[in-house]
């Protein structure tokens, strides 16, 4: 037996899914919805009678979180459905590099530099007069299945 330690690089996660399986007639307007293997915000669930063989189906429209595609899908209601586990944390904006990525400070004091700008236009002009002004502002990311999108903006005063 050697008494030295033994140190593993491992660039992999611990195997925790993406998504969580949840009964398709227990999913609500406002929950979250894998359709298409896009995660999605449910905006409308119909449930259809059972039919002379069947089962109730749901009916859903989701928009996608990250891109704001309208996806759809229908699942028999007794049917199991992916749900995304969808995360949100709030960094304070660092920098804005000339290519379009933001540099953000994160809670134990590191940085993350691998975040693009946000498409959406009203929240990219918000974002780069706020940090123009010189003031302090929090960026809401939005992470699910992998992906991760700037989806919101703090002001917490000047710096």
């Amino acid at each position: 037996m050697s008494d030295e330690e033994h140190h593993f690089e491992s660039k992999a996660d611990a195997g925790a899914s993406k998504t969580y399986p949840q009964q398709a007639g227990t999913i609500r307007k406002n929950g979250y919805i894998v359709i298409k293997n896009r995660p999605c915000k449910v905006v409308e669930v119909s449930t259809s009678k059972t039919g002379k063989h069947g089962h109730a189906k749901c009916h859903f429209v989701g928009i996608d979180i990250f891109n704001g595609k309208k996806l759809e899908d229908i699942v028999p209601s007794s049917h199991n459905c992916d749900v995304p586990h969808v995360t949100r944390i709030d960094y304070q904006l660092i920098d804005i590099s000339e290519d379009g990525f933001v540099s953000l400070l994160t809670d134990s004091g590191g940085t993350k530099d691998d975040l693009r700008l946000p498409s959406d236009e009203s929240l990219l002009a918000q974002i780069k007069d706020g940090f123009a002004e010189g003031k302090d502002l929090v960026v809401s990311v939005m992470s699910s299945m992998g992906e991760e999108q700037i989806c919101g903006l703090k002001d917490i005063g000047p710096k």
